[in-house]
C-alpha cells in the first residue's frame, strides 16, 4: 500500500520529535528513500502534471517543509549551504551529480562568497537520498530532466545562506 503525503509528513514529524538532531534527520532521510521508490507516491507528487521547479507539498508545525522539485533541462547551482537549516535531497527521476565541498575560505553570510575545493562527487540516482546538515556545502548539477523531493529543516524562501566560489574541482574523490 502506498504511503500518503500526510502519513509521510507525520512519520517525519515523529522521527524529528524523538530526535531533532542528525540521527533524527537520518531517520527522515531513510523514510524519504522509501517513498522515492513508491510509484504511486512519485506519480502523485512528481508526475507529469507537476512541472514546478519548487512546489510546497507539506509544512509541519516543527518547521520542516517537504517540497517537490521538477527541473526540465540542464541546470546547476554554485556551491552553497542552507544557512540556519539542514536539507535532504531525494532523487525520484533522472540523475543529479552532487558535489560536496571543503571550505577553504569561509563566506560571510549575506556578504562576500567564500571559496571551496571539491571533496566528493557522486550521483543521486532514483531512490537515493542524502542529508546535508547545517554548514555542509554542496552543489547539484543536472544534465537533463530530474524530479526530486527536498525536505528543508525550515522553509528556505528568504532565508540567508552562504555561497562559495570554486578553487579546485577536478581533484575530488569519487
Amino acid at each position: 500500500m502506498s504511503m500518503t503525503l500526510d502519513a509521510f509528513g507525520q512519520a517525519c514529524h515523529n522521527a524529528l520529535t524523538s530526535d531533532p538532531g542528525p540521527d533524527g534527520r537520518a531517520k527522515v532521510r531513510d523514510l524519504l528513500k522509501e517513498v522515492l521508490v513508491d510509484p504511486d507516491f512519485v506519480a502523485e507528487h512528481l508526475g507529469s502534471e507537476n512541472d514546478s521547479p519548487r512546489k510546497l507539498l507539506y509544512e509541519d508545525p516543527l518547521g520542516f517543509c517537504i517540497f517537490a522539485h521538477v527541473h526540465k533541462g540542464a541546470a546547476s547551482s554554485r556551491p552553497h549551504d542552507h544557512g540556519p537549516s539542514w536539507a535532504i535531497y531525494g532523487q525520484a527521476v533522472g540523475t543529479t551529480e552532487m558535489t560536496d565541498w571543503r571550505i577553504v575560505e569561509p563566506a560571510v553570510q549575506g556578504g562576500e562568497p567564500g571559496t571551496v575545493e571539491a571533496a566528493r562527487v557522486y550521483p543521486l540516482a532514483p531512490g537515493d537520498a542524502y542529508l546535508y546538515n547545517q554548514g555542509d556545502v554542496h552543489s547539484p548539477e543536472r544534465t537533463g530532466e530530474t524530479r526530486l523531493i527536498r525536505i528543508e529543516g525550515v522553509n528556505m524562501d528568504g532565508q540567508p545562506r552562504c555561497w562559495y566560489d570554486v578553487v579546485v574541482k577536478q581533484e575530488a574523490e569519487n
